[in-house]
């Protein structure tokens, strides 16, 4: 249940449903497998897992909701062979070329056929709201799977009003700026890896892993104008991760300190277990984000 990856979303409007209000409105987009001809299903289960019918996990007034996606499987390379022989078939046939529109029905036909034998697999993707806060958090390493659980919450709600958070202070400067002048704020700490882009179209990219980014030739790129996009920091002995040129956090891990705090609470069973991670977890990330801000400028509000 630890997020690892962290796409921050503002509330721009109050957010007012209670939990009870918002299980009862997400009930109605539950997730059901996909049927025997759909090539995938997307809906809402329970965080806790299969042994939970809730789909709402409250805690001190953190929100809780997953979202679960299946997908049937089907290998290009099958469905473009059957393809082929099928127009070839058919041209043999009636001695004559098909069309595009009739090549593309071909192969609508035989996905149609294949689906029902088709393996299928599913992912979940974890969100919280902050109504008090006023954030929504999801755990996704991309902006699509994000904005997938984000536009599939509307349709459900009605309307979600809210906007990726952005700063005063674009992040590529002042993290470019951290590098050259090895200035970084105290509760910072430059880690051994970031990634480089030069600022014009298609500029060159160096990506270091495991390197003294305050090393000389770390230095030499960034005097030719390179600027740094992604970069490894710890914050405070807490948390370390990756952040990127547009304030997304990768690669998220809950440091020694958090961990500790974890371990020294006893619980009797799996869902106890949730509710004191998410609970740490959450009230963690309500700290850090201000600060987060806070290192580039301040949240922008216009």
């Amino acid at each position: 249940m630890w997020f690892k990856n962290l796409a921050i979303y503002r509330l721009t409007e109050p957010f007012t449903l209670t939990p009870t209000e918002l299980e009862e409105k997400l009930d109605e987009l539950r997730f059901k497998p996909c049927s025997p001809i759909e090539e995938f299903s997307y809906g809402w289960s329970s965080p806790l897992g299969r042994g939970s019918d809730q789909l709402i996990h409250q805690a001190n007034g953190f929100m809780m909701l997953c979202a679960t996606k299946e997908e049937k499987v089907l290998p290009a390379s099958v469905i473009n062979e059957m393809t082929a022989d099928k127009i070839t078939e058919k041209e043999d046939q009636e001695a004559r070329k098909l069309s595009k529109k009739e090549r593309t029905e071909l192969k609508d036909q035989i996905i149609f056929e294949l689906l029902p034998r088709a393996f299928s697999f599913s992912k979940k993707t974890f969100a919280y709201i902050d109504s008090k806060g006023g954030w929504l958090i999801v755990d996704a390493a991309s902006a699509k799977k994000a904005e997938e659980l984000i536009s599939f919450l509307r349709k459900n709600l009605g309307s979600l009003p809210l906007v990726p958070v952005s700063t005063k202070e674009k992040p590529v400067s002042r993290m470019t700026q951290w590098l050259i002048k090895n200035d970084a704020p105290a509760d910072v700490l430059i880690e051994d890896e970031c990634e480089l882009r030069a600022p014009e179209e298609a500029g060159g990219i160096i990506r270091c892993k495991r390197q003294d980014l305050a090393a000389p030739e770390i230095k030499n790129h960034l005097d030719t104008g390179k600027q740094v996009i992604k970069l490894a920091i710890s914050w405070s002995d807490r948390l370390s991760f990756i952040v990127d040129e547009n304030l997304s956090i990768k690669r998220l891990k809950f440091l020694d300190l958090i961990q500790d705090q974890v371990a020294d609470t006893e619980t009797d069973s799996a869902e106890e277990q949730f509710d004191v991670d998410f609970t740490i977890m959450s009230q963690e990330l309500s700290a850090f984000l201000p600060r987060l801000l806070e290192l580039f400028g301040g949240e922008n509000t216009n």
